[in-house]
């Protein structure tokens, strides 16, 4: 059973990529459905087996490397972190699966796209199920391989070509830094997989490592670049970049790679590595910085976007903040009850835009839509509780997990935890205020469109309605059911797959902090929604105002541009390495030393000095008696000056001066036979 969740949607991918052209596009629309369905109940009875009955279960299928100390099994490890990421990735890729076989029913190449989509999920599978760090890091790359594939799926429009590109080079930068912490952990630890790693860690706390010439802390190092990995993957602030580009893919690989998956394997990473952060405070620290600026970062760029999908990607942007700053603050459980509830709501949210945007004719400016309530009276619907859920309305999911990560940041008690106390807040804010400047925008304004295109606008088929309808179920009551369970005092869930000391235990804290600090992110949420909607229901004009005043135009340039990064990358960063390597790299270094100095230099210049003694045999004897004249006095000169000096000289020196002096005569000689 368990080898089978991993290896359907393999089986789905072969199939239907390689016999597509024979299943046709509704063959491979069923089989790639029906073996994802199946993936996901098998996955249910995994989660119940493992985490209810708590029963963890370790597979070793085969050796892979067995290289003296490197000893790296296909091992699978089912914990009850592996399982809920089971459940999740399963259940939405099973309906984003459904949903696709709809929404892409025009393509021509939808055998292939089906197949992407499952290939994509059994490499999440890989990830989530490892036991070491090798094999997760297969999964690690193969999810980005199919990000860019899926991403680019529709190759001949140049920006989805620039976006998987984009997606491809920021999360090898992440990439990079997590093979370095890997290999790091091997030299030290001798060992990759995670039962080793994890006993050993407490033993190296005192450890240093040499880092570019530096000393510094073992676990803080590996710490770190784990870390790096995680900032890629997750487009937290600094390489975040690549996630609202990433949404020039269909809509359904939005809503499975970018939502709800692929984006919340650095999340999965840096809880699944929690016996190594927890003894790296310096480390904790940092990420729950990073995080509460990403979740405030991303919040204010969504304010002024006017693509409907670029709405929700910085959104997700800004909830992946809140689940890293969570799992800084030592409350990994937290943090991963977060990425399992805005898996549910953010993927409907993805998918009710999808089908808002099938309904306008593949129009995504919602300055262009409006008046779409009683056209698309369905997906209006599931937009909203998609929407409320984001916002963390009360008695939604959102509600549960949301309001607890801020609950347990104040109640830490330290500089960090009240930093991301405060950002966390005001992110909220800006989360409810463009959730509902999205709403207003799309379904309550006036028309804005071409007639043509809103007057045929009409809800989507069944497939796409059922996907909804499933999603929106879970996005109401999954928080409110497994609260107690997950991340409930007392609870046991988790087990010991994740570590926390009980020095960084703050639920109880958490729990008792003042009534005021725990109300005011649910009055500032709805305080957001109230503002937005009475902005732009009443004082449209006033908007307008602000938006053309003085600090008004450089305010909303500076978030339009958000925050300049990309222009900081594209016109300082990513310009100087294209200077470097013309001018460098590729003319001084490849076309210049290389060549100098390697078989074309070397070929080239014996072929020059064989041509120049060539030019020597003049044919007069009086040149020959002068030659042998020369050599003569050169090495009785040579042997006198090495009885003189030989002593204090080394040879080799000696050697190379006498080469030198030989090639310098010759060509002396040749100079002045060319003469005139």
């Amino acid at each position: 059973m368990y080898l089978l969740i991993i290896f359907l949607p393999l089986l789905s991918s072969l199939i239907s990529g390689l016999f597509g052209r024979y299943l046709g596009p509704k063959g491979s629309s069923i089989l790639t459905v029906s073996f994802l369905i199946l993936t996901f109940f098998l996955s249910l009875f995994s989660f119940y087996e493992v985490a209810m009955l708590n029963c963890p279960t370790y597979i070793k299928l085969i050796s892979w490397i067995d290289s003296e100390l490197l000893n790296i099994d296909w091992g699978f490890l089912f914990d009850s972190l592996t399982v809920t990421m089971c459940c999740v990735v399963s259940f939405v890729s099973s309906l984003v699966h459904l949903y696709s076989t709809e929404y892409m029913s025009h393509d021509p190449h939808l055998s292939r796209f089906m197949s992407y989509l499952s290939l994509f999920t059994f490499f999440m599978m890989i990830l989530v199920t490892a036991d070491n760090y090798v094999q997760m890091f297969v999964g690690w790359e193969g999810v980005g391989l199919c990000s860019y594939l899926l991403i680019n799926f529709w190759f001949t429009r140049i920006q989805a070509n620039k976006a998987a590109i984009k997606a491809m080079v920021l999360n090898r930068i992440g990439d990079f830094g997590l093979v370095i912490g890997i290999l790091i952990m091997f030299v030290n630890y001798k060992a990759v997989d995670y039962a080793t790693v994890f006993a050993l860690t407490p033993l190296f706390t005192l450890e240093t490592f040499s880092f570019l010439n530096l000393e510094v802390n073992l676990i803080t190092l590996i710490g770190f670049f784990i870390l790096v990995g995680a900032i890629g993957k997750s487009a937290q602030l600094g390489l975040h970049t690549w996630l609202p580009d990433a949404m020039e893919g269909p809509t359904p690989v939005s809503a499975l790679i970018h939502a709800a998956t692929m984006v919340t394997a650095g999340v999965f990473l840096i809880a699944r590595s929690s016996p190594i952060y927890e003894y790296t405070p310096i480390v904790l620290n940092y990420i729950t910085i990073l995080g509460a600026l990403t979740a405030f970062f991303a919040g204010t760029i969504g304010l002024v976007q006017n693509d409907l999908k670029r709405v929700i990607a910085y959104s997700t942007c800004s909830q992946l903040g809140y689940m890293v700053f969570a799992c800084g603050l030592s409350n990994y459980t937290v943090g991963v009850f977060h990425l399992v509830n805005h898996a549910f709501f953010k993927a409907l949210l993805f998918l009710g835009a999808g089908s808002v945007i099938h309904a306008v004719s593949d129009e995504q400016d919602m300055r262009k839509m409006g008046g779409l309530k009683s056209l698309v009276p369905f997906t209006y619907s599931m937009m909203i509780i998609g929407s409320l859920a984001l916002i963390g309305f009360p008695f939604l999911t959102g509600f549960y997990s949301k309001d607890v990560i801020l609950e347990v940041s104040y109640g830490k008690y330290t500089t960090a935890g009240h930093f991301s106390y405060i950002l966390g807040s005001i992110g909220a804010f800006c989360t409810a205020f463009y959730s509902t400047r999205l709403v207003y925008l799309t379904f309550l304004a006036k028309p804005n469109g071409y007639k043509k295109v809103i007057c045929q606008a009409y809800d989507s088929s069944y497939q796409i309605c059922i996907a909804l309808a499933i999603l929106s179920i879970p996005s109401i009551f999954i928080g409110f059911y497994t609260k107690d369970m997950i991340i409930g005092l007392g609870s046991d869930f988790w087990g010991n797959s994740i570590l926390v000391l009980p020095e960084n235990m703050n639920m109880v804290d958490a729990e008792f902090i003042p009534t005021k600090f725990k109300l005011l992110p649910v009055f500032l949420s709805l305080l957001g929604t109230f503002v937005a909607f009475i902005l732009y229901v009443t004082s449209s004009k006033f908007i307008f105002l602000i938006k053309f005043s003085v600090l008004g135009k450089k305010f909303y340039n500076f978030l339009n541009k958000k925050w300049f990064f990309d222009k900081v990358y594209n016109e300082y960063i990513g310009q100087f390495f294209f200077n470097f390597g013309y001018t460098i790299s590729y003319k001084v270094i490849d076309r210049g030393i290389f060549e100098i100095f390697g078989p074309m230099g070397l070929s080239s210049s014996i072929t020059k000095k064989a041509s120049s003694l060539n030019n020597l045999q003049s044919g007069y004897i009086y040149h020959y008696t002068f030659l042998m004249l020369i050599g003569t006095t050169l090495l009785l000169g040579m042997r006198q000056f090495w009885l003189v000096v030989g002593e204090y000289t080394d040879y080799r020196i000696f050697i190379i001066f006498i080469i030198s002096s030989m090639f310098y005569l010759v060509q002396q000689i040749i100079n002045n036979k060319n003469k005139p």
